[in-house]
């Protein structure tokens, strides 16, 4: 699984990152929230929290925003996109 992960202040990319994370042994959803735990890792963001609205927007689009609003840390940036690249 190849998760990609953008920050944006005001529009304009800040940082882009690509995580490759592969683990056969447990179900998507699990290495979904592994990807995205290294991911935050490599790129320094907190953790966000998951709301259902991702939930929907990944099932459908294989993408998700979180906003700033769902970090429990002060972060430098407007949003944070990730996406399911393969």
């Amino acid at each position: 699984m190849q998760l990609e992960g953008k920050t944006f202040k005001m529009n304009v990319v800040q940082k882009i990152h690509v995580v490759d994370h592969s683990n056969d042994k447990v179900s998507f959803v699990k290495a979904l929230d592994e990807a995205l735990v290294l991911l935050c890792r490599e790129m320094n963001v907190p953790f966000p929290l998951w709301l259902s609205k991702n939930t929907r927007e990944f099932a459908q689009f294989h993408q998700t925003t979180f906003f700033e609003d769902q970090f429990s840390d002060k972060v430098p940036f407007d949003r944070f996109m990730i996406r399911l690249i393969g």
